[in-house]
């Protein structure tokens, strides 16, 4: 499982046998929370929270949306190759 970006203590990762649509799971400080990126363009948009209070979402999204191009560019490098 790829890390694709990391973020305040954070590890965003696709999982290269993972389903469409393109997404990343963001998890660490004992939580996880699940991102669509709407690629290409977003606006992602948070699927499921296993934990994450909703600062630490809000913190998430942001940089989910601050690094969209680069994670969808991720995600159609590891599921096209």
């Amino acid at each position: 499982m790829p890390t694709v970006l990391n973020m305040f203590g954070l590890r965003a990762v696709i999982y290269p046998n993972d389903h469409r649509p393109a997404h990343v799971h963001v998890m660490g400080a004992g939580c996880e929370a699940v991102y669509e990126l709407g690629c290409p363009g977003g606006p992602p948009t948070m699927r499921n929270n296993y934990g994450c209070s909703s600062a630490l979402l809000l913190k998430i999204a942001q940089a989910v949306a601050d690094d969209l191009r680069v994670l969808c560019t991720r995600w159609r490098d590891i599921h096209e190759s």
